[in-house]
């Protein structure tokens, strides 16, 4: 698989100045926790799940997650599990299983995890892990070991994927205690937690908080300050950190086929892409796109999704721009490894090759998953030329 995959080769070429790489769930885990791009969510109850992961898979998703947790009712549990047990036999029966999205199970339960690794049986070579809920060091580990031994018995190389949601971690006098916590615990499993996966909506309800669509995460205070402190002691590019995730975004009135017409009309027309960006924001995707470009200013990477009309937007503003590519390119050279300061290419910024290395190599690691677009395109050709005809 790869992102933009989807669309022809040719569109590709015109897109691209270096297309994104071609990964697959057996990739090394740094590619891997970088790609991830747009995880859609999918409650594990729904009869034709198989039908519907190959059908996101024709839309450009990379990674999905199927819940039995949140997402469904209590008694809906053992009713999600025998559907999944079914799905994951269907997909292995189908011609091209192989290319289908990296596939997380979203559990409720420790003992979950090796229960439906062996009743998945050989079908398990399609499941990527696990996404572990209400994560703390305390609560985690049970987890965490239960990962161990499904994969023990499997064979199966399976990812955590830890959701930091708890209230210990939201509460100020907490929050320190239960991050060295949740440290200890994902550093002893290191290379098996794929990324950290924040649960906002969570956040927000122990405070009795729902953000509107005008607004991102980022303003609201109280959830901004988690976001900070995780990333802050979980997120560090010293070698001790992991890849975060950015936060679900939970509207959805914008459907595709409200911005289509426009975007299909003339997405490569000259003058036509402040329109088309008015468009796009007028039909209320400004909150997205913001939190978007917030999450990615913040350090996090990729996206929880509950809609698949969030994932383009996501895949879209992942894309590195030809003059982020240019400038980390620059930083990277071998013969700046002594330091300095280099007036960048486009001569509108200074680049410092000591202070800016580590942006470079996770700009560099984010132009091999998302690829690099051409010096003339920008976020609405990425997203109209993304768009299933």
């Amino acid at each position: 698989m790869r992102h933009f995959g989807h669309i022809a080769p040719e569109v590709r070429q015109r897109l691209f100045h270096q297309e994104p790489c071609e990964f697959s769930a057996d990739s090394p885990a740094r590619l891997l926790s970088a790609a991830l791009g747009a995880t859609l969510y999918s409650p594990a109850t729904r009869p034709r799940l198989a039908d519907d992961i190959v059908k996101q898979t024709g839309r450009g998703v990379v990674s999905m997650v199927l819940c039995l947790e949140d997402s469904i009712g209590d008694e809906d549990v053992a009713q999600g599990e025998e559907n999944l047990v079914r799905q994951f036999a269907d997909l292995a029966a189908r011609d091209g299983a192989d290319d289908l999205p990296l596939l997380f199970i979203r559990v409720r339960t420790p003992e979950q995890i090796p229960d439906l690794v062996r009743r998945i049986g050989p079908a398990v070579r399609l499941l990527s892990g696990f996404v572990l809920p209400k994560f703390t060091g305390e609560r985690g580990m049970p987890f965490l070991e239960a990962l161990a031994t499904a994969e023990a018995h499997s064979g199966r190389r399976l990812f955590a994927m830890p959701v930091l949601e708890s209230p210990e971690l939201l509460y100020r006098e907490s929050r320190v205690e239960t991050l060295e916590g949740i440290f200890r615990a994902v550093d002893k499993y290191r290379d098996r937690v794929l990324a950290l996966r924040l649960g906002v909506t969570d956040f927000c309800s122990s405070y009795g908080l729902r953000r509107a669509p005008d607004m991102t995460a980022y303003d609201v205070q109280i959830v901004a300050s988690v976001i900070a402190d995780v990333v802050n002691m979980l997120g560090r590019a010293d070698g001790t950190g992991f890849t975060v995730t950015g936060p679900v975004w939970e509207y959805f009135r914008v459907q595709e086929r409200m911005f289509k017409p426009q975007l299909r009309r003339s997405p490569f027309l000259e003058g036509q892409a402040e329109e088309l960006r008015e468009a796009l924001i007028e039909h209320s995707m400004d909150g997205l796109l913001r939190e978007i470009t917030m999450d990615h200013a913040n350090g996090l990477l990729g996206k929880t999704c509950i809609h698949p009309s969030h994932v383009l937007p996501v895949h879209a503003l992942s894309v590195v721009s030809h003059e982020e590519f240019s400038d980390a390119e620059d930083i990277l050279r071998p013969e700046r490894c002594g330091g300095g300061v280099l007036r960048s290419q486009y001569t509108n910024k200074m680049n410092e090759v000591k202070p800016h290395r580590a942006w470079a190599e996770r700009t560099m690691l984010r132009a091999e998953a998302f690829g690099v677009a051409n010096e003339d395109i920008g976020f609405v050709e990425l997203l109209a030329a993304g768009i299933p005809a």
